[in-house]
């Protein structure tokens, strides 16, 4: 409910009405207006609501998609991840006002598949991850990506293509920064996995190999002596 009256408020159409309002009771207050009475302003508000309203727009109750991108890690944490990159998506794939480039769009949704593509392999390998790179796999999925995507979606459009940042770079080039870092700590992730199951199909194969090995045949100093049957003597 706060949320949704703090929308009302700061909503242009809002501050359209009460400035006609103002308008008219500063003009009361002046005498302009003669025996008119207060329901005037209510009147103006009403008529500076509706025409401000139309130009840039009435306000919603709805929050803004990217406002409801907002997950915490708690219960299951596969099916944390997974709501969290099922939100991811669908925010992406639905692009309010196309503010992600194709482009990007395209490599933040191969970000959320990569990342599906990891719990599955998670699941499955005979590895494990440092407490640390398992902490920063799953938020990754529940907020590093989530809260860069909610952010970035706040800047106007305009804004966030021509203007420079504090960084030098445009909130888009700065966006793309974030999904290659993002990118490559996933790839790292599942080579250190990889990698674990691969040392430790090695490693079976190993005793697999000498567990079955055909025995060597011994030959030289390391043969057994060939003893051969001797006569008796007859007396």
């Amino acid at each position: 409910m706060g949320q949704k009256l703090l929308r009302l408020i700061a909503a242009p159409a809002n501050w359209c009405g009460l400035a006609v309002a103002i308008a008219v009771l500063v003009l009361k207050s002046l005498g302009l207006l003669g025996n008119l009475g207060l329901g005037v302003a209510l009147l103006g508000y009403v008529v500076g609501f509706v025409v401000g309203g139309l130009w840039l727009g009435f306000p919603s109750t709805q929050a803004p998609a990217w406002e409801e991108l907002q997950f915490k890690d708690e219960g299951d944490a596969r099916e944390a991840m997974e709501r969290a990159l099922e939100g991811v998506r669908k925010l992406t794939e639905y692009n309010p006002e196309n503010r992600i480039p194709a482009s990007l769009q395209a490599r933040v949704l191969d970000l959320c598949k990569a990342l599906e593509g990891l719990l599955q392999q998670w699941e499955r390998s005979k590895g494990s991850l440092s407490l640390q790179d398992s902490f920063h796999a799953r938020h990754i999925a529940i907020s590093y990506l989530p809260e860069a995507l909610n952010t970035y979606l706040s800047i106007p459009a305009r804004f966030a293509t021509t203007k420079l940042l504090d960084n030098g770079k445009t909130a888009v080039d700065t966006f793309k920064d974030t999904i290659t870092e993002l990118e490559g700590k996933v790839r790292q992730l599942g080579d250190d996995l990889a990698a674990q199951d691969a040392h430790a199909f090695l490693v079976h194969s190993k005793f697999l190999s000498q567990k079955f090995a055909p025995p060597i045949a011994a030959t030289g100093a390391d043969a057994p002596a060939l003893t051969l049957p001797t006569k008796e003597s007859k007396p």
